[in-house]
């Protein structure tokens, strides 16, 4: 990658962040049931947690899937475990009035570990790399990552917000369950491309 190739670069980041996907629909769901305050920390592990993603799949780290095949099998059996258990965890959140305390949305932590098995966020990484970063130094692959970050932000704040605002609608439990479940069977759709893949 050059400089010149940078606003492609950010292109690429600007549309692929901004698309549905696991990442955007549960911060939306979040969004709807906990505030776009409480829900900033799953934000912001997102945006740096995929930014850290880009670093050490640049560094090497895609190497492994050519070395190791089964290691691709191994995350796909794990991505869609997790995403099954997300997919319940939305589908059964509580209106925000029965909650019990331990009811939070995902921390900075989870969301910037969730970045490795979303099935979303290494077709990206591995795109990002490949057509864009590829052999050009460690400098340019910061600034790739950084690049992906700072377009990451807006989107995920949007998102967030979306559902936020949806959360005025949803103030009776029947809508809320059903935006729940319907967030819930959107996630697990996203898993379809996944599952095409050999």
């Amino acid at each position: 990658m050059t400089l010149d190739t940078l606003p492609a670069l950010a292109l690429f980041a600007f549309v692929s962040s901004g698309t549905p996907g696991p990442n955007n629909l549960m911060l939306m769901a979040s969004g709807a049931n906990y505030g776009f305050r409480r829900t900033l920390p799953h934000m912001l592990g997102i945006s740096v947690g995929f930014g850290v993603m880009i670093v050490l799949t640049g560094l090497g780290l895609a190497q492994v899937f050519d070395r190791f095949p089964h290691s691709y099998t191994l995350l796909k059996i794990a991505s869609v475990a997790y995403m099954l258990y997300l997919a319940w965890k939305i589908a059964n959140a509580a209106p925000i009035k029965e909650r019990d305390a331990d009811s939070r949305p995902m921390t900075f932590l989870q969301a910037a570990a969730f970045q490795w098995v979303n099935p979303k966020a290494w077709a990206m990484a591995l795109t990002a790399i490949t057509v864009y970063i590829a052999d050009s130094g460690v400098w340019m692959l910061l600034i790739g990552a950084l690049c992906f970050v700072t377009v990451n932000l807006p989107s995920v704040c949007i998102w967030t917000v979306m559902g936020q605002q949806m959360a005025r609608i949803l103030t009776n439990p029947v809508r809320l369950r059903l935006f729940n479940w319907t967030m819930a069977a959107l996630l697990l759709g996203s898993l379809y491309p996944l599952l095409q893949m050999g």
